[in-house]
């Protein structure tokens, strides 16, 4: 919801002149952006489509106008970044550390979310790598592997009777107001089930494994997700039990077929590139 004088102060304008641009950007757009009420609006589907194409736009201008200010900079420069949750983001912040220690101008911009979100910013142009938790098109992307892998496993509160379990299958999850991201429930999680996916009571779903977990705290449920990805120490009051069979997800950096890198974005591929290891 946007405030009508509100949003005509912070742009320096009458609030009649703001009014005849959204009736005109309306018009060229052939699309109803809001919904007018007394004293506010509100942005339709069509409005915040449009929202998210603008700061799209303005996210590659200031992306732009940073590159050539610092394409000349021998010390420094940017590197962007979009990643997955996983505690083998370790192994990249190493090696930008280590970079960072050749090029102390070295700036680093990242962008969080799952595969389906820093996917959609490297396709625009956003960001120059990304990491994703699904296996790559190698048709569009050019991509390495990280060098571990992830292992999937049940969140649950200290002192739950499952957690005298060493490991968790799929039938003690029946009955169970379970957490887990979308695209997991989708991809690996239904693969692991074996079909009996239907079984299980989906609570709800979190892009974050942290939000995730605050919800396991307050007793409202049970989270699968990645081990290491939240603290699951003594005084954290939670748990992770491994699932048997063993489900694992592997990581990938990776940047599209035909890049256009900064002087620093080649840096650090190519130094990235004496780590991660080449898909075969």
């Amino acid at each position: 919801m946007v405030k009508k004088p509100r949003a005509a102060e912070t742009l320096h304008i009458s609030q009649p002149t703001l009014s005849k641009e959204l009736k005109a950007l309306e018009s060229e757009l052939g699309k109803k952006l809001f919904t007018r009420s007394s004293f506010s609006i509100r942005l339709t589907e069509e409005g915040m489509l449009l929202r998210d194409r603008a700061a799209d736009l303005v996210d590659m201008a200031d992306r732009i106008e940073s590159e050539f200010l610092t394409i000349s900079d021998v010390t420094g420069g940017d590197i962007y970044l979009g990643l997955a949750e996983s505690y083998q983001i370790r192994y990249l912040a190493r090696e930008i550390k280590l970079l960072k220690e050749a090029y102390p101008g070295l700036r680093t911009h990242i962008a969080s979310g799952d595969t389906e979100q820093v996917a959609d910013r490297l396709d625009k142009g956003l960001l120059d790598f990304a990491v994703l938790a699904e296996e790559p098109n190698l048709r569009k992307y050019n991509a390495l592997a990280f060098p571990a892998e992830d292992v999937w496993g049940l969140i649950m509160p200290e002192g739950d009777s499952l957690s005298e379990k060493s490991f968790i299958c799929f039938d003690d999850l029946l009955g169970l107001p379970l957490f887990c991201s979308a695209q997991a429930w989708n991809g690996e999680v239904a693969r692991w089930c074996g079909g009996r996916q239907e079984e299980l009571s989906l609570e709800g779903s979190f892009k974050l494994a942290y939000n995730g977990s605050v919800f396991v705290r307050e007793g409202l449920g049970y989270l699968l997700s990645f081990d290491r990805l939240v603290d699951t120490s003594k005084r954290s009051g939670l748990c992770f039990r491994p699932l048997s069979p063993k489900l694992t997800t592997k990581l990938y950096l990776v940047w599209k077929k035909y890049p256009t890198f900064s002087p620093m974005a080649e840096r650090f591929l190519q130094k990235i590139k004496q780590v991660f290891l080449p898909i075969r």
